[in-house]
């Protein structure tokens, strides 16, 4: 069969992907790769081939665009203040002031947090997903629809936030799956969001997510379901213990770490010294683009970092630490069982670790799992954060810190308390190598495309 994979124009949301990709193609089918024309180099450098849809301006130029009318929007409705960008009336507790950034928090929403928030919030949460959806989607999807037409795949697999691949799919015939990257907290507050309108009196049944990919059904030629939304069914890459119930048919899969090309430092090859504590922060959400904007998604501040080295300098551990340089040279100093690198893919060196600090991506976090590390999350910007927080501490297999709570004291007691008892960490590594492997599922895939396939 032909298979369209279609992702959101980030690296690590496309390598998320790569691999189930790679064990179709070994399984004999046609996979091709959609994706922003300044994500292409990237595509092609995994070894898949790419098809550029949507305009040639890179993503970053359009969101940086965007951010200040969104931010408006949500000052103007009460979501964030003019001072903090702490938000107002959500219910969870990973979002936190900063001085230095004007940035909204993503919404934590915590275990089942959505049931706590009124229907006016719920829409605000449903108009300000819309509208990220709508940055991220709309430009592509001319050109997606235009090139399924004439390739005619019979499944296209879309990440999460991109949902043209399933307008493009809808428009075709096409069977579609969507793959979640993380807990499924959205799908989650999508049904409690559509069992509280259908509630409410017909005149205030707003809908944003549905008034726009009803709209480009209109445009070709097919109605809007809520599978639009949610996949026909979902490949899901996060272990069964932590999963969140849903009713949409999904494919558990092991994660395959995979963090791009790359190449093994000398530095790590060998047994480490002392214990490796990897300290990663996100890297890729430091780039900047060509007018200089830092894509400050990170609260963690400067004096914060300085407070961890500080706790952490006695121990009998090789810390490592990602860090660009410009960073590095505002600390006040760096402590002898500290090594700082700007990069190092997460691939070559999480195997090697006794534990894990870091901000909370998908990638270091399952690949932790999938080595048996244990770990810290210290993060605010994703909207599953206290649910893996919770599922992390009741495995004892780690435990989320939000950075306003962040301390070097806490981080310390934290760290030795996990490397003193790695073995819950070791259970999930044991439930994730039980799950069925890329190659293992691809048959399963062959049986639901041909099952929800209308072409």
């Amino acid at each position: 069969m032909r298979v369209l994979f279609v992702t959101f124009p980030w690296h690590t949301h496309f390598q998320f992907c790569a691999p189930m990709a790679w064990a179709l193609r070994t399984a004999g089918h046609e996979v091709h790769f959609a994706g922003s024309p300044d994500l292409i180099d990237v595509i092609t450098g995994a070894g898949h081939t790419a098809v550029p849809v949507g305009p040639d301006e890179p993503f970053t130029e359009r969101a940086y665009r965007a951010r200040e009318n969104v931010q408006g929007k949500l000052k103007e409705s009460g979501v964030i203040n003019d001072t903090s960008g702490d938000t107002s009336g959500g219910s969870g507790g990973g979002s936190g002031s900063d001085s230095g950034s004007g940035n909204a928090p993503v919404l934590d929403l915590g275990e089942n947090g959505e049931e706590n928030l009124p229907w006016s919030y719920l829409k605000l949460i449903a108009a300000g997903s819309t509208e990220v959806a709508k940055l991220a989607n709309d430009a592509m999807i001319d050109d997606l629809v235009a090139y399924c037409r004439w390739w005619k795949p019979d499944l296209v697999v879309w990440e999460w936030l991109t949902y043209a691949g399933a307008v493009a799919a809808a428009a075709v015939g096409a069977a579609h799956a969507r793959m979640p990257i993380g807990i499924e907290v959205e799908a989650r507050i999508r049904r409690h969001f559509v069992k509280v309108r259908d509630q409410q009196p017909p005149a205030d049944r707003e809908d944003p997510m549905r008034d726009w990919l009803g709209g480009w059904g209109d445009k070709y030629g097919f109605e809007f379901s809520e599978d639009l939304v949610t996949g026909q069914f979902t490949i899901d890459q996060v272990p069964d213990s932590m999963r969140l119930a849903c009713e949409v048919p999904h494919v558990p899969v092991r994660y395959v770490p995979y963090n791009g090309p790359a190449v093994v430092p000398e530095w790590i090859r060998g047994e480490p010294r002392a214990p490796r504590v990897l300290a990663t922060f996100g890297t890729s959400m430091w780039d900047t683009d060509k007018s200089g904007l830092v894509l400050d998604s990170q609260r963690v501040s400067k004096d914060q970092l300085q407070d961890m080295l500080d706790s952490l300098a006695d121990l009998d551990i090789e810390l490592v630490m990602t860090l660009p340089v410009s960073m590095q040279k505002q600390l006040e100093h760096i402590p002898d069982n500290a090594r700082f690198v700007e990069f190092v893919p997460m691939h070559t060196i999480v195997p090697s670790c006794a534990a894990v600090i870091h901000h909370g991506g998908l990638p270091t976090f399952l690949s932790s799992l999938a080595h048996g590390i244990p770990q810290i999350m210290l993060t605010w910007m994703a909207p599953d954060a206290s649910v893996r927080g919770a599922r992390l501490h009741k495995a004892g297999a780690g435990e989320w810190i939000p950075p306003e709570r962040m301390t070097g004291r806490r981080i310390r007691d934290t760290l030795v308390r996990l490397l003193d008892d790695p073995s819950g960490a070791q259970r999930l590594r044991d439930e994730v190598r039980a799950q069925l492997s890329p190659n293992d599922a691809a048959p399963e895939l062959e049986r639901l495309a041909a099952r929800f396939g209308s072409r």
